[in-house]
């Protein structure tokens, strides 16, 4: 063990004897629905962003709830015991995404349960991981300092965000108008994950994000199948047809100018990444699958860190319900993201998705689009002492070295932090890949818990003992 975490033992074990706690007031943050993208669900989502406000309150911190123009915002500061010291932001989201499929959950979503899994106990609910179990990390590490130490050995800024899950419209807003309470030296953000449960990472490579929800509109009403079907336009048929049209046989993506401004990964970036040791068979296993599909003579790890792609989310139109009913729909929509990786425009992208339904729909249908969420790829810089000082930390907790990995994942924030406050990111997250996330029975485990909490305590530690 080294001397930086010798040097904050008390901390790390006082970590240790109150995990139970610790999991006993993540429960209590699971158990509040916090759907952003459910206006069923607004209550939820202000008493959630009142919960988190408590907690930070509870440990020292001046907290507040700033209301928006969507889900409110946290935002608590802590002065550090040095006004030299530097100051941390952190950054999290404390909505969820909506449970569904119900059916498919071993018990309810919100009703947090403990059980025993193939690498120890886990905690199962909606947001177990993405963010909310990731946010009680550091939440908790925070804790520690203040029950041990009384205080962070640094100064802290929280803000946390209810509206991840929903584009994150009143973000950008909300930085704007609180740059100075925001200011800090560096970022962090927890809401990646590590490589296995035994070895840390820090995400250097997050892929942007296009969302467009598509709209056919087709016949006046709907029609008898029997009546019509053969002689008019079927919105699900042009639909599905279209969406057939996205990809060529070889899995590229044919929006125009989809791959103009795509940067082709160096040979000794992909050389890097073969030496991880990544296990496809395992990867592909842990979901029911076999074989993996994507865009052709690319490796796993390219397509899903370094390669844009897209995918249908969902489609919806006509009778959905059980039996049968020989109806032709007036309209029919589907929702698809583009995952975009470095240097593609997000805005350029968007309007070469319209031109394409635009282009190729049938004369009889209309076509109408609606946007979810438009970003740009982001890479963080891999040479700064932040980020030694955040690997010195890491090692120091799990007795091995951080890898630096890609995600195919996107955090809109990391990029408007950058350019609205001027703050890199560093992305150290603590979620597995088989943890389910947006998916039923979503989890965390609790060795992750326990050590994504003794990571933040000692990365702290490391800011201001061995800054780099």
């Amino acid at each position: 063990m080294s001397n930086k975490t010798e040097s904050i033992t008390d901390v790390l074990d006082h970590i240790d004897r109150n995990l139970d706690s610790s999991v006993e007031r993540l429960a209590d943050f699971l158990r509040i629905p916090s759907v952003s993208t459910d206006p069923a669900h607004d209550e939820d989502t202000t008493r959630c962003a009142r919960f988190a406000a408590g907690m930070l309150e509870e440990i020292g911190f001046d907290a507040k709830v700033v209301e928006t123009d969507g889900h409110p915002m946290v935002l608590a500061r802590c002065d550090g015991p040095d006004p030299d010291s530097p100051r941390v932001l952190y950054y999290g989201h404390y909505d969820v995404q909506p449970p569904d499929p119900i059916e498919l959950w071993d018990h309810e979503a919100f009703d947090p349960v403990v059980v025993e899994g193939e690498q120890g106990r886990r905690i199962v609910a909606r947001g177990a991981v993405d963010d909310k179990g990731q946010v009680m990390t550091i939440v908790e590490a925070l804790r520690a300092w203040h029950e041990v130490r009384g205080g962070p050995p640094c100064a802290i800024t929280v803000m946390l965000e209810g509206e991840e899950e929903s584009g994150s419209p009143s973000l950008e807003p909300f930085l704007e108008s609180h740059k100075d309470e925001l200011a800090a030296d560096v970022c962090i953000v927890s809401d990646t994950g590590m490589w296995d449960i035994r070895t840390p990472a820090i995400t250097t490579m997050l892929r942007g994000m296009v969302y467009v929800e598509v709209t056919l509109h087709g016949p006046s009403s709907d029609l008898h199948s029997g009546m019509y079907g053969g002689a008019v336009t079927n919105p699900i048929n042009e639909l599905t047809r279209l969406l057939g049209m996205i990809h060529d046989d070889e899995g590229r993506v044919r929006f125009d100018g989809f791959y103009d401004d795509v940067v082709e990964t160096t040979p000794e970036m992909k050389a890097q990444w073969e030496s991880l040791g990544f296990d496809e068979k395992s990867f592909l296993g842990m979901i029911g699958l076999e074989r993996g599909q994507g865009e052709a003579g690319r490796s796993t790890l390219e397509r899903t860190w370094s390669r844009p792609t897209c995918d249908i989310n969902g489609i919806i139109g006509g009778y959905t319900g059980d039996g049968a009913k020989t109806v032709i729909a007036s309209h029919a929509k589907a929702k698809l993201s583009c995952r975009l990786v470095a240097n593609q425009d997000p805005d350029r992208i968007r309007e070469s998705i319209q031109s394409f339904f635009r282009d190729n729909v049938h004369p009889d249908c209309r076509v109408e689009f609606e946007d979810h969420g438009c970003n740009p790829a982001i890479s963080v810089p891999t040479d700064s002492h932040w980020l030694a000082s955040a690997s010195s930390a890491l090692k120091d907790v799990f007795g091995v070295d951080a890898l630096l990995i890609g995600t195919g994942g996107s955090i809109p924030a990391v990029g408007s932090i950058q350019s609205i406050l001027g703050i890199d990111s560093l992305l150290i997250g603590f979620g597995l890949d088989d943890d389910n996330v947006h998916a039923p029975n979503e989890k965390f485990e609790l060795t992750c818990l326990q050590n994504g909490i003794r990571s933040h305590a000692a990365i702290l530690d490391a800011f201001v003992t061995k800054p780099g």
